[in-house]
């Protein structure tokens, strides 16, 4: 790689590119007339706006004429020239990216303006060519669905019926939303999943924008310990004791609680944070919850929050395939809801932004009365990974001990009924009643009468007539 790109090597840059138009068109997702000097910039700029008014590059003559520029035409190129220019505009173009980047970001930093700086400097480091020349569809159909179904993820929810509908569980670098209203224990499904997370070996962390992370710990305590928390606070001993025992074949685990509008730069920063210093490899990241936080890439009114729950949701989605973890968050769903049996995307508050983004989004179904009898539904409202959309799931739940489990098999779904026989509707029904005594003496025989319910049939008849 040159150490220098002075103004002869960058005039040398734009005249290959005019030698063989294939290489300007494989440059042009990275090319910026900006990051040259000022002395060729104004034929940088001009073969840019020709190319893009006309669809051709221009002549030498029409740059120099039109610019003052001195260009040269080239002699043909010895083969292996083309990759020597990729190799040297890709380097000059991150150098002179960068640069710039950093000189943006003083003048923020000075004006106290944080946010931005990141990405700038990201998105520089990051400038490359598109080399990678995707998918041969045909060349191993095999090895490409082994990578797909292999590779990172299915990663067990904890729950088998769940489990089901995915097709296996869910995929690292996914955005998985589950959402509900005040009160319907959004929260909790997450620290289930955290919990059954945690029992198959794997490390994460719990950021909760709403909860204490005491309170976070408390309900997890009493998850993992079978105890209500009135029975852990009458015996800390005993709940330690079976924390402690369930921890030394557990991954390890990081409850985090953040103030409510931190971005995801914060969650970033705390994550790389526990990395450094813990040296955890971390495989999933519970965010409670999306609402909650506030878009680091641009800055958006807090009350717009189509707008800002779009954002954020693409930023969660890049942080999970960023670090290849598996992400929960959640969301509130909105005032329509509330008398409602059937979840459908208008029932999301904020509207479709974020579940354009999301790769599976459930509907949290449950009331006080199915709280009792120990029921949770969850209604899978968008999947990408299977046909589970529209399906639903009936769990278990402990009011006590706040688990969340699978139904027993035996066990019925609470919204299940059993389908009437039609024909055994409609039949007669005869009761026999004993109304009398054979009596032997008189020779009379006793007296049968018929109960046949015949106002039942009149009226199932009349409703069959009437469809």
């Amino acid at each position: 790689m040159l150490n220098d790109y002075g103004i002869e090597v960058q005039k040398l840059f734009l005249e290959m590119m005019l030698h063989d138009a294939e290489s300007f068109v494989r440059v042009q997702n990275i090319y910026n007339p900006e990051n040259f000097d000022r002395s060729v910039r104004s034929a940088a700029e001009f073969i840019k706006k020709h190319y893009e008014d006309h669809g051709t590059l221009p002549v030498l003559q029409q740059i120099n004429a039109a610019t003052g520029s001195k260009l040269n035409e080239l002699p043909e190129l010895p083969d292996g020239n083309l990759n020597w220019f990729m190799e040297e505009f890709e380097s000059f173009t991150k150098r002179q990216e960068l640069e710039r980047a950093i000189l943006k970001s003083a003048d923020l930093l000075e004006k106290g303006d944080f946010a931005p700086v990141e990405k700038l400097i990201k998105d520089a480091v990051q400038i490359s060519l598109q080399k990678d020349m995707g998918t041969d569809y045909f060349a191993d159909p095999r090895g490409r669905n082994d990578k797909y179904f292999n590779s990172g993820g299915q990663v067990s929810t904890g729950w088998p019926s769940l489990d089901k509908i995915l097709y296996g569980g869910f995929s690292r670098g996914e955005l998985n939303i589950f959402a509900g209203g005040s009160g319907s224990g959004k929260s909790l499904v997450m620290m289930n999943i955290a919990l059954s997370w945690l029992e198959q070996g794997l490390s994460g962390a719990y950021v909760s924008l709403e909860l204490s992370e005491e309170l976070v710990g408390l309900r997890t305590d009493a998850m993992l310990s079978n105890m209500s928390t009135k029975e852990i606070r009458k015996d800390l001993e005993t709940a330690e004791l079976k924390i402690k025992m369930f921890g030394k074949k557990a991954g390890q685990y990081r409850v985090k609680s953040l103030p409510a509008q931190s971005n995801i730069n914060d969650v970033r920063a705390y994550l790389k944070e526990v990395q450094v210093q813990t040296g955890i490899k971390v495989d999933f990241i519970m965010v409670d919850y999306l609402d909650l936080l506030m878009p680091a890439s641009v800055k958006v009114n807090p009350n717009d929050q189509f707008i800002k729950d779009k954002y954020v949701a693409e930023e969660l989605r890049n942080l999970a395939q960023e670090l290849g973890v598996l992400l929960v968050t959640a969301s509130q769903l909105n005032r329509g809801a509330v008398e409602e049996i059937e979840f459908d995307h208008s029932h999301i508050a904020g509207g479709i932004s974020k579940i354009n983004t999301a790769d599976n989004v459930f509907g949290i179904f449950t009331s006080r009365a199915m709280k009792e009898r120990g029921r949770y539904q969850l209604q899978c409202m968008k999947t990408r990974t299977s046909n589970g959309t529209g399906k639903k799931v009936e769990l278990e739940y402990n009011i006590e001990t706040m688990r969340i489990t699978d139904l027993p098999e035996e066990t019925s779904p609470v919204n299940s009924f059993k389908k009437p026989n039609i024909y055994d509707s409609i039949k007669t029904q005869s009761k026999v009643i004993n109304v009398g005594s054979i009596d032997e003496d008189m020779g009379e025989t006793s007296k049968i009468t018929a109960d046949v319910q015949s106002s039942k049939l009149k009226a199932l008849l009349g409703q069959i007539k009437q469809n």
